[in-house]
């Protein structure tokens, strides 16, 4: 495949392309091992706490991801960093079929990590810089889509290949296989190197350091949130004796409700403010962990599913442009800045719920800690309200 920047590209394909490659490094990469964990531990020998450490260097991977976008400049650079991305999220899928090496199975998942970031912040950032420059809205709405959509297929995937009879390495490759189908939009249909902006170009003044601390710890708190239910959601539904068999139906809710919200949110803010709307929106995540703590029924689990999959995803795209606009002389580096107090979240927590499972046989203790975590983040947000320096 040629690496050339393809030209005279209509916003229709960008779009596409984009969705695409967040189907491929996110949907793959990072979130089709959702929906297999509970095979990998049924058959393939998978603890709870390696589970949960699989996980956690899954993150770890997109944590360095986060960092590398945090200071790199290159245009160039960050476009093939992009590309590379989207073939490795074939490969690393394929890698986790091939064997029962734990290091391999935690080499693939480092990788899976790197590939999420690749695709969540160097190619939003492509996607979003060729819409401003076309002259086009830059909104971002319609390309995190793609996190919705990725979710929906590892979930009809896993669905799919299990009435296939495939086991759990019949159900890596063949996700890989369906991967084929996003990675030749989502390459032929890149958006072009944007130029190089020069440090300090922008105008408009960077938030306080309190304003920008308050933030970073908040999105540690969604961090939290976000990694415990989208590692372990379909787990927990099969350990409930009367639910075995449903997991992936809880997870293909959370990308059915991912799909439309971020719309959804934008309308929100514009009507109530950024910072109130990330408040409603932490309130009822924090509520969609609460309901399958509080009970073990199919509807608790799949109405926590969708309140989990539609405020997630605002939570992300909220945050991020708020903060990108609140920084406009380099918005790539503060979002990746951002991320990383998101990933750092995401190393520790699916680690220590993996450990409290184990002990206690139960995900009970992990989702109310969790919950505490997000009402954490609520209180660091009506902080926020208070700061002079919020966006209105």
């Amino acid at each position: 495949m040629s690496t050339d920047t393809p030209h005279h590209l209509a916003p229709w394909q960008v779009i596409t392309g984009g969705i695409c490659g967040l189907v491929l490094t996110i949907g793959l990469a990072r979130f089709a091992y959702t929906p297999l964990l509970p095979l990998m531990q049924a058959q393939a020998g998978l603890s709870d706490a390696a589970g949960g450490g699989l996980a956690a260097i899954n993150y770890l991977g997109y944590m360095s991801g986060a960092l590398l976008a945090s200071w790199l400049d290159d245009a160039r650079l960050r476009h093939r960093i992009y590309l590379a991305g989207l073939v490795l999220a074939l490969l690393s899928t394929v890698l986790m079929g091939l064997t029962t090496h734990p290091l391999l199975w935690a080499l693939s998942r480092y990788v899976g990590g790197l590939c999420g970031a690749a695709g969540m912040l160097f190619g939003s950032g492509l996607v979003l810089n060729w819409l401003m420059r076309a002259g086009r809205r830059p909104e971002l709405g319609l390309h995190f889509i793609g996190l919705g959509l990725g979710i929906v297929v590892s979930a009809v995937g896993a669905m799919g290949l299990s009435a296939w009879r495939l086991d759990w390495a019949g159900h890596w490759l063949g996700l890989a296989a369906t991967g084929l189908l996003f990675l030749l939009p989502a390459w032929g249909w890149r958006p072009p190197v944007p130029p190089t902006v020069k440090p300090g170009h922008g105008d408009g003044a960077a938030p306080s350091r309190r304003w920008m601390g308050l933030m970073i710890a908040c999105y540690f708190c969604a961090g939290w949130g976000f990694v415990i239910s989208a590692t372990f959601t379909v787990a927990i539904v099969e350990r409930q004796p009367l639910l075995a068999g449903r997991g992936p139906l809880a997870w293909l809710l959370v990308g059915l409700a991912a799909m439309p919200a971020v719309f959804l949110w934008d309308r929100i803010a514009r009507r109530i403010g950024e910072l109130k709307a990330l408040l409603l929106a932490f309130g009822l995540q924090t509520l969609s962990v609460v309901l399958p703590a509080l009970s073990g029924s199919l509807l608790a689990a799949l109405a926590g599913a969708l309140l989990y999959g539609a405020t997630f995803i605002g939570i992300v795209s909220l945050t991020l442009a708020l903060v990108g606009r609140r920084s406009p002389a380099n918005p790539g580096k503060a979002m990746a800045r951002l991320t990383l107090s998101y990933g750092l979240a995401q190393i520790t927590a699916p680690a220590l719920a993996g450990s409290m499972a184990q002990a206690s046989g139960s995900y009970q203790g992990a989702l109310w800690l969790t919950a505490a975590v997000l009402l954490v983040g609520m209180g660091l947000l009506a902080a926020l309200l208070k700061e002079p320096e919020q966006a209105q």
